[in-house]
């Protein structure tokens, strides 16, 4: 089963980019996350990515909230970790072991009769420029910074970023989205998520490590900006980039899963949240 979900969902995600579409840049300002319609808590991880903006039930909870899904509608799926418990061979202790799962879901505003959405509003009721600055100050554990202009990166070796300043940036929302995704980087240090892709040494553009942290700073840096609700769709998609993912998500169907685990991980890091 598990083989088949991270097939579901790569699959997916290879036809997004077919189209020219990267999902992980997307505008975040109208129309906000996508979200469950019962508890209208945010999906997170690769749901993020999978699921447009919305309120989303199961059929279950759409039938026993009186509602009806539209014919010919066609469900979306969730993905989830589940642990199973086995027992070790060796000396019988039972051990937890993650198992991917998914369930499918409806967009009640769009597939579904019967039902009203639940958000009050639909835009934020914060200022996204505020949020943003929030969010970068509020990094707790945080690397040096330098804001010189010329190159933005993380450079693991001293733990520092660098981000060209504001003033060098045509959009303030392009200022932020080049600091967040550094500092996903950053978050891979030793002295904080201790990832692979930071703390290798010597690794060369290419690289499948250096795809896989590419992907998760890019992926961490887009939902940053979801959370400040500014928009991300900032970079041009062109098309050797695209190739670049297509080609390492078609050698490894596991890389989207773990990556958007890692880079939730990352902003969960950034924001001081603990689960």
């Amino acid at each position: 089963m598990s083989k088949k979900i991270y097939d579901i969902v790569t699959n997916k995600i290879i036809e997004k980019l077919e189209k020219g579409v990267v999902p992980w840049r997307r505008p975040w300002i109208n129309g906000g996350a996508a979200v469950n319609w019962k508890t209208q808590k945010p999906y997170r991880g690769i749901n993020t990515f999978l699921l447009e903006a919305g309120e989303y039930a199961t059929f279950k909870q759409i039938q026993e909230a009186g509602g009806k899904v539209k014919k010919g509608e066609k469900s979306h799926i969730v993905v989830f970790w589940n642990l199973l418990e086995k027992e070790n061979d060796e000396n019988g202790e039972i051990e937890k072991i993650p198992y991917l799962r998914y369930y499918r879901v409806f967009e009640i505003n769009s597939q579904v009769e019967g039902l009203e959405s639940k958000r009050k509003e639909q835009s934020f009721n914060h200022d996204p420029i505020e949020k943003a600055e929030e969010i970068y100050k509020g990094y707790a554990n945080a690397p040096d910074y330098t804001f010189h202009s010329g190159k933005a990166a993380y450079y693991p070796t001293i733990d520092k970023i660098n981000c060209p300043p504001l003033k060098d940036f045509p959009k303030v929302e392009e200022y932020y989205c080049t600091l967040f995704h550094e500092m996903i980087h950053s978050t891979g240090h030793k002295s904080r998520l201790a990832r692979s892709g930071v703390t290798t040494q010597n690794v060369a553009f290419g690289d499948e490590v250096y795809s896989k942290e590419e992907l998760v700073a890019e992926m961490g840096a887009a939902m940053l900006c979801g959370v400040a609700g500014i928009d991300n769709h900032t970079i041009e998609n062109s098309a050797s980039y695209i190739q670049s993912w297509l080609r390492a998500l078609k050698e490894d169907k596991k890389m989207i899963i773990s990556a958007s685990q890692q880079a939730q991980k990352a902003v969960d890091y950034i924001q001081g949240i603990e689960f």
